[in-house]
């Protein structure tokens, strides 16, 4: 399956973004996908998986401000983000395989979108 992440910006703090995942191949709806960050110098972090019956685990810090959801018609999976805040810069990817926070256990990553959260 091949990935690709949009819908990254600029925005100002307490905005709203909506990234977009969108996956080719058959069989998008049989993929756990998950949305992983990466700020300068940091690690890459977990935000949120969602299975193949829509069923989501999500980062707990993350819990309430972002939602992950699918549209398996669309081959597309999205990750709603609310109350943002300048914490949040990062670079955002998407990944397709598993609904762990183990970023190694991914064999499938979209080329990232860049968030930028202006305060």
């Amino acid at each position: 399956v091949q990935l690709q992440a949009s819908g990254g910006g600029l925005v100002q703090a307490g905005g709203s973004l909506r990234l977009s995942c969108a996956a080719s191949g058959r069989t998008f709806s049989s993929f756990a996908i998950a949305w992983f960050r990466q700020a300068p110098g940091k690690e890459r972090k977990f935000i949120a998986a969602i299975n193949w019956v829509s069923s989501t685990v999500y980062a707990d810090s993350l819990k309430g401000r972002f939602t992950i959801s699918r549209d398996n018609a669309k081959n597309t999976v999205y990750l709603q983000m609310n109350s943002l805040k300048p914490e949040d810069t990062a670079v955002y990817y998407c990944a397709a395989g598993s609904t762990t926070s183990d970023p190694g256990l991914y064999n499938y990553w979209g080329q990232g979108t860049q968030v930028t959260v202006s305060s």
